[in-house]
């Protein structure tokens, strides 16, 4: 982790740190670059405890509620989901903590904030393996190409 992750690319093209965010910001207006974001591997971090917390929030307060929640620094995605007779569960917000009891905690302080009784938090039991999108896969086949049903 660094403070100023531009700084080393722009010394190795020759650039001020300035030149390259100007040069970015045109990338994002001419409609290359759509946004700039870092990825963390949160277990790599020690993020072990994973939880989607599942909430049953009345109708009406969907939109405060998730506000809410998007503000939690340990919350990385926040949805609303449609909810089902079995499955009452309407919003669902992703937290990463380092312990259960901790995700634990941080799901009673979301609670005492949203005042939203009916929750769950589903813990993760495994992780899959990321891959990246690709956006341009013409190797791999001929848009050309019939394919047979």
């Amino acid at each position: 982790m660094v403070d100023r992750p531009f700084l080393q690319a722009a010394k190795n093209l020759g650039m001020t740190e300035d030149q390259v965010f100007e040069q970015l910001k045109r990338y994002e207006k001419i409609g290359v670059m759509r946004r700039y974001a870092a990825i963390l591997r949160h277990r790599d971090a020690g993020f072990t405890a994973n939880g989607m917390i599942v909430w049953n929030v009345p109708e009406p307060r969907i939109e405060d509620v998730g506000e809410i929640l998007g503000a939690f620094p340990q919350v990385s995605h926040c949805y609303q989901r449609p909810s089902y007779q079995d499955w009452q569960y309407n919003v669902f917000s992703m937290v990463h903590c380092k312990s259960i009891p901790e995700a634990e905690d941080v799901a009673k302080e979301i609670q005492k904030q949203i005042k939203v009784d009916d929750y769950r938090i589903l813990f993760s039991s495994r992780e899959f393996k990321k891959t990246r999108v690709e956006y341009f896969t013409e190797n791999e086949f001929k848009i050309e190409e019939t394919i047979t049903v």
